[in-house]
């Protein structure tokens, strides 16, 4: 009996003793701050200019500006990058994104002219000031579709229609306007210009 006892304390002592668990020490809560100087310690800051962004390009096509900032004469200018018109030519325009029959409509009288202008004897300065007031004028006033007198040029230099090809210029930089055309011989011919004004927005 005392063989087998010792026997047993023997075989105890070799059987290595289960090791506790390891104590965890508790985890730190960081904030991002924190965490962020700890990632950057021991390193130094670059040393930058302050970038100066260059000047924008001015597009030397003509802009349109808020009118009220303008004086009439400012507001169209005679130049616009289109070719000049040849004698005889017609004036005919539509503004990007109008439907592709408006200017057969306009052409044909779909909309009755409801106003008219007539630049005759005007010089160029007070017809461009003439057209801003009337253009004005009949969008405040809703009307649709006008008629503008410029003349055949009879009595300028060498026969030549000078408003003809400024107003073109003026109606195409005019937000008022849609399209226009030559008016139809008993409006007036080639020494006319049926417009198409847009609507006001409410």
């Amino acid at each position: 009996m005392d063989k087998l006892r010792q026997l047993r304390k023997a075989l105890k002592n070799q059987i290595p003793q289960a090791s506790k668990p390891a104590s965890h020490p508790a985890t730190e809560i960081l904030d991002d701050h924190t965490l962020f100087m700890r990632a950057v310690k021991g390193t130094k800051p670059l040393k930058t200019q302050q970038y100066i962004h260059p000047s924008p390009v001015v597009s030397p096509w003509p802009r349109k500006q808020q009118a009220e900032h303008l004086s009439p004469l400012d507001d169209m200018t005679d130049f616009w990058p289109w070719d000049e018109l040849a004698p005889g030519e017609e004036l005919l325009y539509s503004k990007p994104g109008q439907k592709l029959d408006t200017l057969k409509r306009l052409r044909k009288g779909q909309w009755p002219t409801v106003g008219h202008l007539d630049l005759h004897g005007l010089s160029s300065d007070e017809a461009r000031i003439s057209v801003t007031s009337f253009l004005q004028s009949a969008n405040a006033a809703g009307l649709r579709c006008v008629r503008i007198v410029h003349g055949k040029g009879m009595g300028s230099k060498n026969g030549e229609p000078i408003l003809k090809q400024k107003l073109k210029n003026w109606l195409a930089q005019r937000d008022e306007v849609l399209a226009f055309c030559q008016a139809p011989q008993h409006e007036g011919g080639g020494g006319a210009v049926l417009v198409l004004i847009r609507t006001q927005r409410m």
